[in-house]
């Protein structure tokens, strides 16, 4: 990933109802969400709402798709990966990091 492309993408996550948007799509997953639905669960109007889906799509974040009547919006895993790899690539230089396991990590097969 380009410097560019990284502060892009970060600029659009710099933003707090941006970031609830971007999780909400990251925790749908590939099958993404309607406007709708994102509406309803993120207590936000529908024009604030299009103007962060905007930003987000902007940034390469997310894509979305038109099925029939319906927008899906969904999460560009691939750029978050790579925007997650370019932020780690050069962790702790290139030694072992000493980080602790998160809930996340330990919480076994169950959880997620």
């Amino acid at each position: 990933m380009e410097e560019k492309t990284a502060v892009a993408s970060l600029a659009a996550l710099a933003q707090e109802a941006r970031l609830r948007v971007f999780r909400a799509l990251v925790g749908a997953g590939p099958t993404g969400m309607t406007p709708g639905a994102l509406s309803a669960l993120l207590d936000l109007p529908a024009s604030t709402l299009s103007f962060h889906l905007k930003g987000l799509v902007h940034a390469g974040l997310v894509n979305v798709d038109r099925e029939g009547r319906n927008l899906f919006y969904k999460p560009n895993l691939a750029q978050m990966n790579d925007l997650l790899a370019y932020l780690t690539a050069h962790c702790c230089q290139g030694q072992p990091c000493d980080v602790p396991a998160t809930a996340a990590s330990s919480c076994g097969p169950a959880c997620c």
